[in-house]
């Protein structure tokens, strides 16, 4: 089970192995600490917080489930979470998702179905995969061309300014970013900086430079400029 709650790890082993789920090991690891984790114990069964990672818990997941395709997942959500984001769990290959948004007798038999080693979906994440006309891909993968242009947008370079400096289209750019945007489960350049820095994907140091022709906003008024020079000659 994986979970930041630390203060709240004894109660929820404690609860987790009396709703029939054995040998529960909560732990609060992410990344390449968490796949040595799971190489060690190898587990039958992932249970991670959903917003364990934000709104990028479905694609960390999704990257989880591709290195070990082998173990069951599930991410449960005590509180609120968005069904257009939690769709891509279930999209991305997770076997199960429930939430108490759905009510906690709902909820329940959702972790009952999960500890039965049945796969479980919310209703409302089901409706709402349901009404769309077209079921949306899974997420792909953060490539490093993408991370490229992660790395520009947290530098703070407009979209023009990224396509001359990556010699690219500045159409190219707009494609790259809308692939980075699905597979972040971001809408805008804030979201985008705040996922990169939780994930990890870029680093502050990393954050240095400026695009070519950075101007500070408002710019100086030239004619007061020109009439201070005046007089300071």
């Amino acid at each position: 089970m994986v979970s930041r709650e630390v203060n709240n790890h004894a109660y929820y082993k404690k609860r987790f192995e009396a709703l029939g789920f054995p040998d529960v090991t909560p732990t609060a690891v992410e990344r390449d600490a968490l796949f040595f984790l799971i190489d060690d114990l190898k587990p039958s069964l992932i249970i991670m917080g959903a917003r364990f990672y934000h709104c990028c818990t479905p694609f960390m997941m999704g990257e989880l489930h591709k290195k070990f395709p082998e173990i069951k997942m599930a991410s449960l959500c005590l509180g609120e979470y968005s069904d257009e984001i939690a769709m891509y769990f279930i999209l991305n290959g997770i076997n199960s998702y429930a939430t108490s948004f759905d009510g906690f007798e709902q909820f329940y038999k959702g972790i009952d179905e999960i500890a039965m080693g049945r796969n479980y979906v919310s209703p409302g994440v089901m409706e709402h995969i349901k009404k769309r006309s077209q079921t949306p891909d899974p997420v792909g993968k953060i490539t490093e061309r993408h991370l490229q242009v992660v790395r520009l947008i947290c530098c703070g370079f407009r979209d023009i300014d990224i396509a001359e400096t990556m010699a690219i289209a500045r159409s190219t750019v707009e494609n790259h970013k809308t692939e980075i945007y699905t597979t972040l489960n971001v809408t805008n350049a804030i979201e985008l900086i705040r996922a990169a820095l939780t994930l990890e994907i870029v680093r502050l140091e990393e954050l240095y430079f400026y695009p070519r022709n950075l101007a500070v906003n408002p710019k100086p008024d030239k004619r007061t400029n020109n009439k201070e020079m005046r007089r300071k000659l």
